[in-house]
Parts: structure tokens; sequence; C-alpha cells
């Protein structure tokens, strides 16, 4: 470090000139940042140490990777070079993206960027090894579009799932209740969490739209009582519900359909839940999704959906980039203002709202956390680029649940009977009791 607190020159480990460039170019994009919260390496030994707590490295491991992840349009080239490997973080995934984005919140002005634009085409080119991208056709979110979509994302090996999520692999925000620490806990904490919220009852009809690998529907029809039907598009998911179902002999209780919720046959339930499934139906396809579920419930029913809104500014949310291109192709965060007047206008009633964004950013961190400490695992069973797109995507994702990019909202709702009237507590309590289970309930 120098007098005046910046960080020193780089000390270069050979006469390569495009280590120079590399550096040049990371002070160019990070500016007073550059190597303050980070390290830096370079491919031929190049170490610029951090003149603060260091919380991650930056490793720039090819020549030309600086070319390739700051070519426009950045949002998806950026991500191409860190599954590609040209890119690589050590440490806080999470802090790696705050750098990322606080960089980009305030871009170089004119003759900076143009400044580097010319060091990026003195960076060498780079040809990228055949990488797992979304490539989907048809009309966007049409049946067999969004079959497609949810393919490319949940139909990964079961066991590289495995590798970051609970023993009952749910795949969406825990809850962090009193005394809850671990991951499995949260998850049975959350699931038990909303069936209370619907106040469900033995005996009473529950349909799970979007049923992932089926926990929701186990624990429903074994601990509630409840007659449950599942469904999703997913033929992975599909077939691990059956095989959970079948093991837990729930077979008359209990059953998963391989269906989309639009491919429901006319019929009524007494509650419908719907866990981390809006995010894939978009804008366009609201109406119809929550009228829907509005036909399929009963008179006095009541509809819970939980799902991740944007919160951030500017973007209306889509998908774009390495989210769309190697995470969730055609996903869309509607924001809850908006999912909320589509509910109220297929005539639901607001009963309640809760936004649980706190304990997604923990649900995340484990998922990260977890995924690390499998990282050999994780990759013998789905490869490398899955491991580092997930890491990136996972990362970003508590980053964005704790700066308040994202919410993630739980909805309760209500299908009003003729006179009005819905059979609800008149305050929250009930929620925070110990579940209590019925010996006549289990099986």
């Amino acid at each position: 470090m120098n007098a005046t607190g910046q960080p020193a020159l780089e000390r270069f480990s050979s006469a390569d000139p495009h280590a120079r460039i590399a550096a040049a170019v990371l002070r160019l994009i990070f500016r007073d940042a550059y190597a303050r919260r980070f390290d830096v390496r370079l491919w031929e030994g190049t170490h610029v140490p951090a003149h603060e707590e260091s919380l991650f490295t930056l490793y720039v491991k090819h020549p030309g990777a600086l070319r390739t992840a700051f070519a426009p349009p950045v949002e998806l080239n950026l991500g191409r070079a860190m599954i590609a490997g040209l890119l690589d973080v050590e440490g806080s995934a999470e802090a790696a993206v705050d750098e990322v984005l606080r960089a980009f919140a305030h871009p170089p002005r004119s003759a900076p960027a143009w400044q580097l634009a010319m060091l990026l085409r003195r960076l060498p080119s780079v040809d990228l090894p055949e990488l797992r991208e979304a490539n989907l056709h048809g009309k966007r979110h049409s049946r067999a579009r969004d079959r497609a979509a949810i393919g490319f994302h949940y139909d990964q090996p079961i066991e590289f799932y495995r590798t970051f999520l609970d023993r009952e692999l749910v795949y969406s925000c825990a809850y962090f209740d009193d005394g809850v620490e671990t991951l499995d806990d949260a998850q049975i904490a959350k699931i038990d969490y909303s069936l209370k919220k619907l106040r469900l009852r033995p005996g009473e009809r529950l349909l799970d739209i979007g049923c992932g690998w089926g926990a929701l529907v186990v624990r429903a029809a074994k601990h509630f009582g409840a007659y449950v039907l599942g469904v999703t598009v997913s033929e992975s998911q599909y077939e691990e519900a059956r095989r959970r179902i079948d093991a837990n002999g729930l077979s008359g209780r209990a059953r998963v359909e391989r269906w989309d919720y639009r491919e429901l046959p006319s019929t009524t339930f007494d509650k419908v839940v719907s866990i981390g499934m809006v995010e894939h139906v978009g804008r366009e396809r609201m109406d119809e999704y929550f009228r829907t579920a509005f036909a399929l419930l009963k008179n006095g029913g009541l509809f819970l959906n939980h799902g991740i809104a944007w919160q951030g500014e500017g973007a209306d949310g889509k998908a774009v980039g390495f989210m769309d291109r190697f995470i969730f192709p055609d996903g869309e965060l509607v924001r809850v203002p908006d999912t909320l007047q589509f509910a109220e206008r297929a005539g639901f009633e607001v009963r309640d709202l809760e936004n649980l964004r706190e304990h997604y950013m923990r649900t995340a961190r484990a998922w990260v956390r977890n995924l690390e400490a499998r990282k050999a695992e994780a990759i013998a069973v789905a490869g490398e680029q899955s491991y580092r797109a997930w890491r990136l995507y996972m990362a970003g994702s508590a980053q964005g649940f704790r700066t308040g990019r994202l919410g993630l909202y739980q909805s309760l709702l209500a299908k009003p009977a003729r006179s009005g009237r819905v059979v609800l507590p008149a305050t929250r309590r009930d929620l925070y009791e110990p579940l209590k289970i019925e010996q006549s309930v289990l099986y």
C-alpha cells in the first residue's frame, strides 16, 4: 500500500503484455474498489493483494478471459466466462456478486468506457467450449415451451440436487423459525408453516401446483391427513415424488401427475398451494394462472401462493442473460402489487401477505455452502459447468435477497362464498402454535 492508502502498483510475474492490459481493464471496471476487498490473481502468476480484509480472490485464468467476459451483452458473457472456467472466484461468491453489481450500477464515463473497449480489443479472443445453454423454440409460455424450460432446469441428475438441498429435496425458501438452525429443520418448518396458513384439516382435498420432488405432498398426506394431488411437468420430479408416495404407503391418500396447471381436469379442492412455481408462469399468463386456481377451489377455499418477486429498480423482472440462458429460461419475477392485482381480478380476496426474503437469504447461503463442501461430488454427477452455474446463481440470489432486489412473498388468497364469508381465525395466533399431529392421522 502506498502513502495515499491506495493499493500498490502490480508487480507482474512475467513480461506478458496481456497481463498488464488485464490489470488495466480491471482497474477501469472496479475503479476505487479495485483490489480493495478482494485479491486478484492472473494466469501468469501475478498476485495483487487486497489492501483491506480480503473477501475473495478473483482469478483471471486466461489472457482472453476479460475480453470474453466484458463483451456486450455483459449480463450473458460474464456468466459464460465463469462457467467456461476463464474466470473463477475463491472465497465468497456472494461478495463477488456485490462487487460486480456495484461496478456496473455506475459504469465508467464515456471516455473511460472508450478506453476500456480499446483495451479489451487488445486481448486475445477465446474459443469457448460447448456450453449447456437453453435454446427454446415456440411461443413463450406455450405448454410445450414451458415443459422444455422446466426440463432444462429441473431434470439434472437428482444426485446433483442432493449435494446442496436438504434431505427432503425442498427447492424453495426455508423458514428459520425460533430455534430452527439447520436447513433440514427449516424446510420442514416451511412446509408446516405453509400448511398451517391454509388451516389444512384431516380429510380435506389439497392441490399442490408445481409439487417438486413431493416433500409437501407426502407431509400433507402423512401428518395432516389430507388427500393430496401434486402436479409437475418435470419428468425427474414426477418419478421421485411417485417413489416417495409409494415408499410411505400413501398411494390411497396422495398421488402425483405430470400435468401442466392448465391441463388439470375440472374438479374442486378445499385448499390449493403453489410453492416456487409462479416464477415460471410469466406475466402474460398470470390471469390464466389465478383464474385456474380460482376455478379449482371450492367456495370459501384458500390458496397459498409462494413466490419470488422483483423489488429492484429498472428491470421488469424477466430473466435475461446468464439467468435466462443457463438457469431459468423464460423465468419472470412479477412485482407483488401486480401479482395481487392479477389475483384480485380472478376473484380472490387477499387475506394475508408476508415477505420472507431474509429467510431466503439464509436458505441460498446454506445451498452455496453445501454445494461448495460437496464440489467434487456435484461435478462427478452433473459436470463442472453445472457446478459453476449453480454456485453463481445461488450466490447471486443470496445477494439479491440480502439487498432487497428480490423478495419472497407468501400470499394467502381466499375464494369468498356467495355470502362473502371465509372461515379464518380472527388472528394469526394459531400459526405460531406447535403443530399437533393427531394419532389417527399417522400411517
